[in-house]
């Protein structure tokens, strides 16, 4: 049986420069293109690796702030009467109606969920399935695993030319070597998990593990501080809820 991995973690390229903003702690109104831009650039080889057929939207917004940055650093003089103001303008506006739809988005997901916890179940249910994205993972985002794949893959084609060579390792296969070593030492480094050597397609295969992994709860992500090591950490087994829906003299299950 083929295992897929769901790739919509990546919800958007609006999202990542709405994640890029907020982690610069300036008002989405002064977005400080100059640093976006390259950030940004930097992100798009993980997109392109594991999720090609989203890329070309962040190409496209990529070419938006980079055309942003080299007009505002080293304005010609035919665009004297066309400034880069207007363009930044209109980012700022779509970022801005962005954001405003995400909130609404987040703000009904939270009251959906609170009116879940009004009925009582009747059998268990897995854990609805939450965009990525759209959620810290532990104490660190999605777009911050991206940026730490990014400083690997970057760190591995500055040692070696890329070389094109396949690798049929099965993902759930990257996903119990992952989990056991997180379950044998507590937590592992992000970093660790990559050795630089190994084959550009094994590295983002064992990146989308991590991806999985965290998707379905069964690590956890933390940072100590923007930037730090990002550590993976197990998960406490969490206890079942019991059978609201069992009646009163159901016999109790032998310990």
């Amino acid at each position: 049986m083929q295992f897929q991995v769901a790739t919509d973690v990546f919800s958007g390229p609006m999202d990542l420069l709405l994640y890029l903003v907020k982690r610069e702690e300036v008002d989405v109104t002064e977005v400080p293109i100059a640093r976006i831009a390259s950030e940004f650039v930097a992100s798009l080889a993980v997109i392109e690796a594991v999720a090609i057929d989203q890329v070309g939207e962040f190409v496209e917004l990529a070419s938006v702030l980079l055309e942003i940055k080299s007009r505002a650093l080293v304005p010609r003089p035919e665009e004297t009467e066309d400034p880069v103001e207007p363009v930044r303008e209109d980012l700022v506006r779509r970022l801005l109606e962005y954001k405003q739809y995400r909130d609404a988005a987040v703000l009904l997901e939270d009251r959906a969920r609170q009116w879940e916890l009004r009925f009582a179940r009747t059998a268990a249910a897995p854990a609805p399935r939450t965009a990525a994205a759209d959620v810290p993972i532990g104490e660190v985002h999605v777009w911050d695993l991206v940026t730490a794949m990014s400083r690997v893959l970057r760190r591995r084609e500055q040692r070696r030319p890329r070389e094109i060579v396949g690798d049929d390792t099965p993902l759930e296969t990257h996903i119990e070597r992952i989990e056991a070593a997180v379950a044998a030492r507590g937590r592992v480094a992000f970093s660790e998990l990559f050795d630089e050597s190994l084959a550009r397609a094994r590295l983002v295969g064992m990146f989308l593990a991590v991806l999985e992994l965290v998707r379905r709860r069964r690590v956890a992500a933390r940072q100590e501080r923007l930037f730090d090591e990002i550590w993976l950490e197990a998960r406490p087994a969490a206890a079942s809820p019991p059978d609201a829906a069992a009646p009163a003299d159901a016999e109790s299950p032998s310990p």
